[in-house]
C-alpha cells in the first residue's frame, strides 16, 4: 500500500516529511505573554510524534490581543527570548517544522481559561481584565462587553505589531509564520459583515472588510524572511445566515495568493454563538476542497479527522493537501506511528524509542 498521506510536500521553500499537521492549540499557560517549561515539554512532545509540521499556538501580537491573561506573546524582549528557549529546546532534539501562528483575540479578548469556573466568560476589569478591540462596537453575546471601536491610530498600531511579531518569529528561528484570521478573533471580525459595521475604507462590502486583513498579512510578508513561508488560518464560513460564506473565502484566498501566501489553514466558525454547523466527521473538509479546487494554494484540512484510511482519503482524492488533527494529536501524541502502521509507511521517531516498534512490524521507525 502506497500512503499518499507520508509523503513529502513543500510550503514554498520548506520541505515537510509528511502531510500530517499539528494545528495551533491554545495552552493558557504562559505569564506575562512569556514561555515557559509547559511550552517546552508540550511543544518537544509534539515534535517527537512524526508529524511533518507544529503549529505553536495563538501568539498575541499585542497584550489586550490576548484571549485570556495566561495567552502566549510575542509583543516583548521578555517575550521573545522566553519563546526563542522553547525552540531552541525542542530544535536540539528534533528538525520538525515549527511555525508560529500570530494573532489578536479581538472582541473575544480577555476571557477566564477554559478549565477556570467561569471558563470561557469575561474577565472583570477589577480582577485583571480589559476592554477588548473590535471594528465595530458589537459584543460577542450578551454576556460580552461592549468592544472598543479600532481607530485609525489602533489600526495602524495593529499592523505594525503583526510586523515586529513576525521578526521577533524569525529571530527566535520559526521555520514560517501563520496569520490567525479564523475563528471570531480580530482579523475573522473584520472580514464578516455580521461583525464589521464599519462606514471607512475597512467596511462596507467584501472588498472593504477583507482590506485590513490583507494589509496585516502583506506586512507580515514583508517583515518576515522571503526565504520562509507564511500562511494564514481562516474560517471557510460563519454558519450563520447573512454572515462570511465560503464564496467570500475563495475570494479572500486569491487576494491573498497574490500577496505571497503559501498555503491556507482551513477551519470554520467561531464568529458567532448563533452559528450552526452541521458538526460530523470531517465535517469542514469541503470548505478546503473547495478553496484548494478554486484558488489553487496548498490547503490544511481540519475538524473531526481523526482515522488514519479517513485522512489519507482525503488527500488522495485531492481535498486537501495536509490534514491537521488537534484534539485527537493530545490524545494520541503518536498518531502519525500509528497511522504509518496501518497505512504501511514510515515516520521519523527518536531512536532512544525505537525498540517500541511493534511486534511484527519492519521498517517503521526512521
Amino acid at each position: 500500500m502506497s500512503s499518499l498521506l507520508f509523503t513529502p510536500i513543500s510550503l514554498d521553500n520548506l520541505e515537510l516529511a509528511n502531510r500530517i499537521v499539528v494545528p495551533p492549540m491554545c495552552q493558557y499557560s504562559a505569564k506575562d505573554g512569556q514561555a515557559d517549561d509547559w511550552h517546552l515539554m508540550h511543544y518537544g512532545s509534539l515534535a517527537a510524534s512524526g508529524a511533518g509540521m507544529v503549529v505553536v499556538e495563538a501568539t498575541a501580537v499585542l497584550p489586550e490581543g490576548r484571549i485570556s491573561p495566561d495567552d502566549l506573546g510575542l509583543w516583548s524582549d521578555a517575550c521573545e527570548a522566553a519563546l526563542a528557549r522553547v525552540v531552541r529546546g525542542v530544535r536540539k532534539y528534533f528538525a520538525t517544522p515549527l511555525v508560529l501562528q500570530l494573532a489578536h483575540a479581538g472582541r473575544k479578548a480577555s476571557q477566564y481559561r477554559p478549565w477556570e469556573p467561569e471558563g470561557g466568560k469575561p474577565v472583570p476589569l477589577a480582577k485583571g481584565g480589559w476592554i477588548p478591540q473590535a471594528p465595530s462596537a458589537l459584543a460577542y453575546d450578551a454576556d460580552s462587553p461592549t468592544p472598543e471601536v479600532l481607530d485609525e491610530a489602533g489600526i495602524g498600531k495593529l499592523i505594525a505589531a503583526f510586523a515586529e511579531a513576525a521578526r521577533r518569529a524569525a529571530r527566535c528561528g520559526f521555520d514560517a509564520v501563520e496569520v490567525h484570521a479564523a475563528h471570531g478573533y480580530l482579523l475573522h471580525e473584520f472580514l464578516s459583515p455580521i461583525s464589521n459595521k464599519r462606514k471607512d475604507i475597512y467596511g462596507g462590502d467584501t472588498a472593504g472588510r477583507m482590506r485590513l486583513p490583507l494589509e496585516v498579512f502583506s506586512a507580515v510578508r514583508k517583515a518576515f524572511p522571503k526565504e520562509k513561508p507564511v500562511g494564514l488560518r481562516l474560517s471557510g464560513a460563519d454558519w450563520v445566515a447573512g454572515g462570511w460564506e465560503i464564496d467570500d473565502s475563495v475570494a479572500f484566498v486569491r487576494e491573498l495568493r497574490k500577496r505571497g501566501c503559501a498555503y491556507a489553514h482551513v477551519s470554520g466558525g467561531g464568529l458567532s454563538p448563533d452559528q450552526r454547523p452541521g458538526v460530523g466527521p470531517a465535517y469542514q473538509v469541503d470548505f478546503a476542497a473547495r478553496i484548494k479546487r478554486h484558488t489553487g494554494i496548498p490547503t490544511i484540512a481540519v475538524g473531526l479527522i481523526t482515522e488514519p484510511l479517513q485522512a489519507e482519503t482525503i488527500v488522495k482524492t485531492e481535498q486537501a493537501d495536509m490534514i491537521a488533527l488537534g484534539r485527537a494529536m493530545l490524545y494520541n501524541p503518536r498518531w502519525p506511528w500509528h497511522a504509518a502502521v496501518q497505512l504501511g509507511a514510515t515516520v521519523a521517531a527518536p531512536p532512544q524509542y525505537w525498540r517500541s516498534m511493534p511486534y511484527g512490524v519492519k521498517g517503521l521507525f526512521r
